[in-house]
């Protein structure tokens, strides 16, 4: 990984940090089983099927046996939040897909009353506070989950400077054996040039020797026919 991609994908955590920490609540009504229901809403900048699963898991770890999802539709029947409420309530809850990320969404029927912002405002801003610490809860995990990305990309990148700091050792290596080489090969060059010298002057020295020898059967043929002349002037 090089160092601008990495630094890239610091900026991005950083940057995404900052968005990361708002969740806005609202009042809104949802459409449940052909009923227009009133309820309160969070807006999270995750990926709802993350959330979704989050969400599930949340409520079927506090109120196990309690959660019945049927088609997205979750609900819960006689259930205590004692973040919200000290009598059993019933909850309808469902969590959808938005262009800019996800929403959850939930009824509260408090026995008496609806969960409204008017009409029970102190278990509004208690639900409130409970889908915020839900929503701040999943940026959390989210920031942790991208740092742990980030220190894997740090050491992938230090592995891959470590990596190149040994390639170019390699080739420094392979540099000083092609100059020790060069330096052989000249040496025998040398050596070479030399012997071919030396051959060239025993070749020389053998065409001296033919001349002579050629020299000495001259003269020993003329020798030969002296001698000859000699036994045929005998009477």
């Amino acid at each position: 990984m090089t160092r601008s991609l990495l630094f890239f994908l610091f900026a991005c955590l950083l940057s995404f940090g900052a968005l990361a920490q708002r969740s806005p609540v609202d009042e809104t009504d949802n459409m449940i089983d052909g009923i227009p229901r009133k309820g309160q809403r969070v807006a999270i900048q995750l990926d709802n099927r993350r959330v979704e699963a989050a969400w599930l898991k949340q409520l079927n770890d506090k109120y196990p046996g309690k959660v019945k999802n049927v088609k997205g539709v979750i609900k819960l029947d006689g259930v205590v939040v004692e973040e919200i409420a000290p009598t059993p309530v019933r909850i309808i809850t469902k969590v959808d897909g938005i262009p800019t990320g996800t929403t959850v969404w939930w009824s509260i029927d408090l026995g008496n009353a609806y969960l409204g912002r008017d009409a029970t405002p102190a278990q509004w801003k208690s639900a409130e506070k409970y889908l915020k610490d839900f929503a701040r809860g999943m940026y959390r995990e989210d920031v942790v989950a991208q740092i742990s990305e980030a220190e894997k990309a740090l050491v992938q990148s230090q592995s891959a400077h470590m990596a190149t700091i040994a390639k170019v050792d390699a080739i420094k290596k392979d540099i000083e054996k092609n100059k020790a080489r060069k330096l052989e090969i000249q040496q025998l060059l040398a050596q070479n040039a030399a012997e071919l010298l030396q051959y060239n002057n025993l070749i020389d020295a053998n065409l001296k020797e033919q001349e002579a020898a050629r020299a000495d059967i001259v003269n020993m043929r003329v020798s030969l026919e002296s001698v000859k002349d000699r036994m045929n002037k005998i009477e």
